[in-house]
């Protein structure tokens, strides 16, 4: 991989290219006035996991963020491009509901996560600790960059439709994630300062084009849950999941930053997400997820969904970044 060279921070990203008629119809339809989105009757016939779909959903969720350069702000709720997007997104979730089990209570997912695996052949974090070499690092950052640059941002949406210890409890960590008042300390800002040690470009969506639709996914599904009420339970079970693994997570990858010498704040961005995260999992877990359940016990097989579903799309890109990297070749398009 060849490293871009870190620039001032943009508002508004560039429109990705196309990687299929969706996408391309999308992007077309975001630039060119009166030019209508993709049939959804097309929809059916995609890879519900593919590039060119999850490339498409991803650049109309964006609008819901920072849009992009030379898109106007108010075609983020533009009703031409609302029954692609619900098509989008009811194929991407079938798809998802016929591969993970349904029907799983809250205690078997989350209890899952607690203990780590012994068998780490598809771990990526363990990988990057022990074997990784600093052009893999650069890439895993690269790709998550199209989270962490918004980290916590797609969880906000669900505080409003929470309440009580809840809502309390996604308030506290959200605040903690937001730098606890502090600009230097939001962890979007922490990651930024990791690319520049890692003399990547820092602005924002800079690295859509090079991400694969396995990262897209990871970071589609939290936007999905976000943007729907119905989906409440989902997003709380997401963010448990993030939050119960990424301490040992973390762990792995600040060993991994000190081991190939990648940077005094690359190794703080995960440093601070060991002991943070450590807090974090037993606030998520008592009082966001043991608080919605106690008001909507109804919610627990969504929570349970939204975890399963988490570690499933997790899985997929880890399989993808560690077949490209041992083949010798890269995770990148």
């Amino acid at each position: 991989m060849t490293a871009g060279i870190a620039g001032p921070a943009r508002a508004e990203p560039a429109l990705p290219r196309g990687r299929g008629p969706l996408s391309r119809g999308v992007i077309r339809a975001l630039t060119e006035p009166g030019r209508p989105a993709p049939d959804v009757g097309d929809v059916p016939g995609a890879d519900p996991y593919g590039e060119d779909l999850q490339l498409a959903l991803y650049a109309l969720y964006e609008l819901h963020y920072r849009g992009f350069a030379g898109v106007p702000d108010d075609r983020e709720w533009d009703p031409a491009l609302m029954p692609l997007r619900r098509a989008l997104e009811e194929h991407f979730l079938a798809a998802l509901r016929g591969e993970v089990p349904a029907g799983r209570s809250g205690d078997a997912a989350l209890g899952e996560l607690l203990v780590e695996p012994t068998d780490h052949r598809g771990s990526v974090a363990h990988h990057l600790q022990h074997d990784g070499e600093l052009w893999q690092i650069k890439e895993y950052a690269a790709m998550r960059s199209l989270y962490h640059l918004k980290e916590a941002d797609p969880h906000a949406w669900v505080i409003p439709r929470l309440r009580g210890r809840a809502k309390a409890g996604m308030a506290a960590i959200e605040y903690d994630e937001f730098g606890a008042g502090r600009a230097e300390h939001v962890h979007a800002r922490l990651f930024a300062d990791l690319m520049t040690d890692l003399d990547l470009d820092t602005r924002y969506g800079h690295y859509l084009d090079a991400a694969p639709a396995c990262a897209l996914a990871v970071v589609n599904i939290m936007t999905l849950f976000g943007l729907h009420r119905a989906l409440r339970g989902a997003l709380v079970g997401h963010f448990a999941c993030l939050e119960i693994t990424s301490s040992p997570g973390s762990r792995r990858l600040a060993a991994a930053m000190r081991r190939t010498g990648a940077g005094a704040a690359a190794e703080h961005f995960y440093a601070e997400h060991v002991e943070a995260d450590a807090v974090h999992e037993q606030v998520v877990r008592r009082e966001v997820v043991g608080g919605l359940l106690a008001d909507e016990p109804a919610l627990e097989a969504d929570v349970a969904f939204g975890a399963d579903v988490t570690v499933h799309l997790e899985n997929r890109l880890s399989d993808h970044l560690l077949a490209s990297w041992r083949a010798g070749k890269s995770a990148l398009r």
